[in-house]
């Protein structure tokens, strides 16, 4: 495949991580737990990271925002920080893709051109890596918390969310690592 071709799938490739990854900010299945009583009272909670949902057996559903944004556990705050730093690195390499790459014509000679598209794969991994921290952390701690025999509260299991996040970090991964591979394998590095 020639360079054209690669970084054309890299583009592709990396936008579309981006959407998979700003699609779980507002999708509210990160984790989910059903309560099962009677027949009749029946109860799904979800989560994310801004807010609580309870789905009854009648069909109504209430979601409650978290009520403060300092006063949320550490891995919260620390998953929120993560994506939001991975979506908007992942916006910027976007756009400075468009510049670097081979089959625009904006940017300057092919030397800037290459080396912006090295550095585009490097923004695109840093921010797969922080989007994929992200997702894994609260991943870790909802199943860390499904296993804790002394855990008191609704155990929670995965929830949609959270391998929509994975295979969009993993995509963006992937796209980074080819925008890198075709700029060293047309000798960025060479004197």
């Amino acid at each position: 495949m020639n360079h054209y071709g690669v970084e054309i799938a890299a583009f592709l490739l990396c936008v579309t991580g981006w959407v998979l990854i700003s699609s779980t900010m507002p999708t509210e299945y990160w984790r989910v737990s059903t309560i099962e009583g009677t027949v009749i009272v029946t109860a799904s909670y979800y989560s994310n990271l801004w807010k609580m949902c309870v789905h009854g057996s009648t069909g109504v559903s209430d979601c409650k925002n978290f009520e403060s944004m300092l006063a949320q556990p550490k891995h919260i705050k620390a998953c929120r920080g993560l994506l939001i730093i991975g979506i908007i690195l992942c916006t910027f390499g976007n756009i400075f893709s468009l510049v670097g790459m081979k089959c625009t014509k904006i940017g300057g000679s092919e030397k800037i051109k290459t080396r912006l598209t090295f550095l585009v794969g490097i923004i695109h991994l840093i921010g797969g890596l922080t989007s994929l921290c992200a997702f894994s952390v609260y991943g870790n701690r909802v199943t860390a918390e499904f296993f804790d025999p002394h855990f008191q509260h609704i155990k929670y299991e995965l929830g949609v969310g959270l391998y929509i996040g994975w295979s969009g970090s993993s995509v963006t991964l992937i796209g980074g690592s080819m925008y890198c591979y075709s700029t060293v394998k047309e000798g960025l590095f060479e004197r």
